[in-house]
């Protein structure tokens, strides 16, 4: 198993464990080198960074990034930023201001086929007023008993094409880059093979990508098969991008893999940690 995870959320945004106890976690699970990736947020970095620096693993500073792309949302992660440079504190205040808005058009859609109350109901699971995000809303809706899990629920609500989804414009990939990289960071594309792109939309995406000074590639995650291991692996080859690993770990039962689980990356690959 690879002793590096580079991708993992907190309560801060999402998740579901406190920041300090996730990079306990993480070492208890023989992670080595851990980032703690929140999404459009860095305020649990301290907290983790204490907790891991302390069971003498290597912290990585991070954040997730939400960004509109044509018509598509792609989440950005910044590595080894400096979480006190200005352009990137302002930047992220922008994005998460947009996020209540979304809430509140959420809301409005769901109570349209029934739910009611859900803005509060989300506001109960969100450790952060200022993040109210679409996990939130997916724990109320399971305690509803809308559906029996998280991920049926998005299945049946909150992604695109049914109740509950919002299209909104978050932060542009220009943009997003270049918080990251003014504050000495790295940018990768997170979990790539989440995203419904077609053949030319990938190659759209890595070029532009790559020349707005973008390092780095997520081949092996939490929500990439096997075979998605190899495809992306030969994209990162192709556009000369370097190759992440991140569980994407947001809390037991919502998570495709635990921390500290995530297979080697595969051959001929340059680690994107090498930058640090």
């Amino acid at each position: 198993m690879l002793s590096v995870d580079l991708h993992s959320h907190s309560t801060r945004p999402d998740g579901l464990i406190a920041p300090g106890e996730l990079a306990a976690r993480a070492a208890a699970q023989g992670v080595k080198t851990f980032a703690l990736t929140d999404h459009d947020e860095l305020g649990g970095l301290e907290e983790a960074r204490a907790q891991a620096e302390a069971r003498g693993m290597r912290f990585i500073d991070g954040v997730e990034i939400s960004v509109s792309w044509t018509h598509d949302t792609l989440h950005i992660v910044g590595l080894n930023i400096d979480p006190h440079h200005a352009a990137l504190m302002e930047g992220l205040r922008g994005v998460r201001a947009g996020r209540e808005v979304r809430a509140q058009k959420i809301a409005a859609d769901l109570e349209r086929v029934g739910v009611a109350d859900a803005l509060a109901g989300a506001r109960k699971y969100a450790r952060n007023p200022e993040l109210v995000s679409r996990a939130h809303f997916a724990r109320y809706l399971v305690e509803q008993g809308r559906a029996s899990s998280t991920d049926a629920v998005f299945r049946r609500y909150l992604s695109q094409g049914n109740p509950g989804y919002v299209d909104h414009q978050w932060a542009t990939l220009a943009q997003a880059l270049g918080w990251i990289t003014s504050a000495g960071g790295v940018a990768v594309i997170a979990h790539p093979g989440r995203y419904k792109l077609n053949q030319q939309q990938r190659e759209q995406m890595l070029g532009e990508f790559r020349d707005l000074g973008g390092t780095g590639v997520e081949v092996v995650t939490g929500s990439h098969t096997q075979a998605e291991y190899a495809t992306w692996a030969r994209y990162a080859q192709r556009y000369g991008l370097h190759a992440s690993a991140g569980s994407d770990y947001h809390g037991p039962g919502e998570s495709w893999l635990e921390l500290g689980k995530l297979p080697d990356l595969p051959q001929g690959l340059t680690a994107v940690w090498t930058n640090f």
